[in-house]
């Protein structure tokens, strides 16, 4: 994990089959598109990291995953 604690939600998007799982549980950092798919609007704090990882578990199709922010280079 980076020094900032953040993570970002990604998703895999030919296994993505708009559910909206991720954004019920996770409104904070998820919201759904016209057709229901999920967009990313915003990182993941470490206070979000247990709904995000229960977002990933949840996920029927395996399409999303959580991983560390990248720490900007000096």
């Amino acid at each position: 994990m980076s020094g900032s604690g953040l993570r970002r939600l990604k998703v895999d998007w030919p296994a993505c089959r708009a559910r909206g799982l991720c954004a019920e549980l996770l409104p904070e950092a998820v919201s759904l598109d016209e057709w229901g798919y999920p967009v990313v609007t915003a990182d993941v704090t470490p206070e979000q990291v247990a709904l995000a990882q229960e977002a990933v578990l949840s996920c029927p199709h395996v399409a999303l995953r959580l991983v560390a922010v990248p720490e900007p280079p000096l």
